[in-house]
């Protein structure tokens, strides 16, 4: 057996349905990675960089195109993320990444962007049933996705809003689609990303940026987060 193979051979049986690893343990990596990105932790993206891989073929092992396309994207934007917070340019007077909630313009153009995204890829799906056996919502999940880690990578504090978004899909998909632990996960994900929200919300008005040209590098722990 190889470790294609292993990864989609069943790890357990949950309310009848059978969980397998390559979805038990995408999942778990990617729960660890929104937790990293609560705390604002570098190593968010490592976490959300293997998640996407190992996804990539508990998508497959469906047959969802869609979720699999949806996580090599993950990948690419995980190493966008890690560049754009390792170069740090906007800090928080305590050394950790700045949070914000978006301007006007930027959160226009990432509302229409998401739209016409969805479009784009519902048309693309539904045109080539081979890609997606739920073409809308699969596209839905794939540029949600994206919008949600392009505002992470922003610091923005909509990420969290787009998470709970794409939550509302992902729950009934995944379970519908035999990823009986990504349903599971994705109702953790609900919970984690309210107290997210509420995290950075706080922070968004509390923890201002530090002064132009009086940058200061964040004290990290073990974990990479800031201190």
């Amino acid at each position: 057996m190889n470790v294609f193979e292993w990864l989609n051979s069943e790890a357990f049986t949950v309310f009848g349905q059978r969980v397998i690893w390559s979805d038990m343990l995408g999942n778990t990596i990617g729960l660890l990675a929104l937790a990293l990105g609560w705390r604002r932790s570098l190593a968010t993206w490592p976490a959300q960089f293997l998640s996407g891989l190992i996804l990539v073929g508990a998508f497959a092992y469906a047959h969802l195109a869609g979720g699999v396309g949806k996580q090599l994207l993950v990948i690419v934007v995980a190493l966008w993320g890690w560049r754009q917070w390792r170069r740090g340019n906007q800090r928080a007077q305590d050394g950790s990444i700045a949070v914000r909630f978006a301007g006007r313009r930027e959160r226009a153009v990432l509302a229409l962007g998401t739209a016409l995204g969805t479009v784009a890829v519902g048309t693309l799906f539904s045109l080539v049933p081979a890609l997606s056996w739920s073409p809308w919502a699969d596209a839905y999940i794939f540029v949600g996705t994206l919008a949600a880690m392009v505002a992470q990578a922003r610091g923005l504090v909509e990420f969290w809003f787009a998470w709970l978004l794409v939550d509302v899909v992902g729950v009934p998909l995944a379970f519908s689609s035999g990823l009986a632990f990504s349903g599971l996960v994705y109702v953790v994900y609900l919970g984690l990303v309210l107290w997210g929200l509420r995290d950075w919300w706080q922070r968004s008005r509390s923890g201002a940026r530090a002064p132009a040209g009086t940058r200061k590098e964040p004290a990290l722990g073990p974990s990479g987060a800031a201190l």
